[in-house]
């Protein structure tokens, strides 16, 4: 009877800690694609030729946020095993460690956004009505990447410690400024010009601005562990900062190589014609959107198990990793059956050419068929092998899918076999199901459980 009271508490315990972290991360990555949803549903009203271009613009945003993923979820492996531990000052150094390389990294794209819009943009598309008005949403949009860069590292350390709603009320607030705006802007109300995709990403640099001062004004102001003084911040030496570059170095590659490869994604279908990149935009929103509830459970796993593996339970650490891995495509079958009836609302939220919405809808229900593989790899991943330390074959898991089966599978359909875009939307997707079962037998091996921060 005491080993089955356990057992039920332990269950308990584990789904009132999922429950308790997840769905705040859940709601603020809903927020945050909902904020390129809006942008995506309004600037689609003024033509497909502006919904590329944002789309292809936000391109640029997508690579740097990626970096900055791997840069920040590096620290965030750090920062849950030192709260496991109550290591308050660990989790200031490796904070400030973080901000230093996400800002060096963003102030880069800063700049290279600035100065060479039309030659960024120019990789994805050939179309010059499309570039022109990509660079100049790009031109503006760029000053947003620095304040993002900071808000995004200290959002992602605040998980670390299990402070989850400061993020989602921060995210909620910049959403409904972002909504707000794009409509003045966009469309020119309240004796505003119509400024078009400009409008869009005044609004954007404004509404994360805004992000930025609430997530480091209340950090600071409620004296939560990362909110440390500079001299905190840079406590960090030589000894760990090394320690630090061996788990967030192949993060940092893994997320830039996918991002990278998402990139070329893009150009593929951006090569194909104007119809086959809004299609693609399209489904990419629809697939944002839809993992939202899989980035809270997958980043609750990286919380839960990397303060289990800092207190040094290490059974209980695998026993809940195991658990993710039955759960997460469980959910995701229960999401597939929700987009099933998606193409049916895709006319009449967006303007674009029947042919485009043909496509969008085929790859949807692609998307559907292979969700659940895509939600187990991304557990496996950010929740499983980073929570561990185990980023090097997290990023080989990761590449190898993209560049050695993703990206040439793509090339080959769309300019060898000429298939139409949504067939080669399948091709690419072929990748999610192989990497599974490789993902099942790393779980097992247990060579993931590390305590990286002994």
């Amino acid at each position: 009877m005491s080993d089955l009271t356990d057992g039920r508490s332990a269950r308990r315990h584990f789904f009132t800690d999922l429950l308790r972290i997840a769905l705040p991360i859940a709601l603020t990555n809903l927020v945050i694609s909902s904020v390129n949803l809006v942008d995506t549903i309004m600037v689609g009203r003024l033509g497909a030729t502006e919904l590329a271009a944002v789309g292809l613009g936000n391109q640029v945003y997508f690579l740097l946020i990626l970096m900055l993923f791997g840069v920040s979820t590096g620290a965030g492996v750090f920062v849950a095993q030192f709260w496991g531990k109550q290591d308050v000052a660990g989790i200031r150094k490796t904070v400030g460690l973080g901000l230093v390389l996400a800002l060096a990294i963003s102030a880069a794209f800063t700049a290279a956004a600035l100065v060479l819009p039309r030659g960024i943009l120019g990789l994805y598309s050939r179309d010059p009505a499309v570039i022109a008005a990509g660079a100049d949403y790009l031109s503006i949009v760029a000053w947003s990447y620095i304040p993002a860069a900071v808000c995004f590292c200290f959002s992602i350390a605040l998980r670390g410690v299990e402070q989850v709603r400061l993020p989602l009320v921060a995210t909620v607030i910049s959403l409904l400024t972002n909504v707000a705006l794009n409509w003045v802007l966009i469309f020119g109300h309240f004796g505003f010009p119509a400024l078009g995709v400009r409008g869009a990403a005044i609004a954007t640099v404004i509404a994360r601005a805004l992000e930025t001062v609430i997530t480091l004004g209340a950090s600071y102001l409620k004296r939560l562990p990362p909110a440390g003084s500079l001299r905190q911040f840079m406590a960090w030496r030589g000894a760990f900062a090394a320690r630090y570059f061996k788990i967030a170095a192949p993060v940092v590659l893994n997320e830039t190589a996918w991002a990278l490869g998402m990139t070329v994604y893009n150009s593929i279908f951006a090569r194909i014609n104007t119809n086959a990149i809004a299609a693609y935009n399209v489904v990419d929103t629809v697939s944002r959107l839809a993992m939202v509830l899989f980035l809270g459970t997958a980043n609750a796993a990286a919380v839960m198990l990397g303060k289990c593996i800092g207190e040094g339970d290490r059974p209980r650490a695998f026993a809940w990793a195991t658990r993710f891995a039955w759960l997460a495509p469980l959910l995701g079958l229960g999401m597939s059956a929700l987009l099933l009836p998606v193409p049916l609302l895709l006319p009449h939220l967006f303007s674009i050419d029947a042919s485009a919405l043909a496509q969008s809808a085929r790859m949807i229900l692609v998307l559907a068929a292979v969700f659940p593989f895509k939600v187990f790899n991304l557990h496996l991943i950010v929740g499983i092998c980073r929570s561990g330390g185990d980023t090097r074959f997290g990023a080989f898991f990761d590449i190898f899918g993209v560049w050695g089966l993703g990206v040439p599978l793509a090339l080959l359909g769309a300019f060898v076999l000429k298939l139409a875009p949504w067939q080669v939307y399948v091709l690419l997707n072929c990748e999610e199901v192989i990497k599974m079962f490789w993902g099942l037998w790393r779980l097992r091996s247990r060579r993931w459980l590390n305590d990286v921060t002994a």
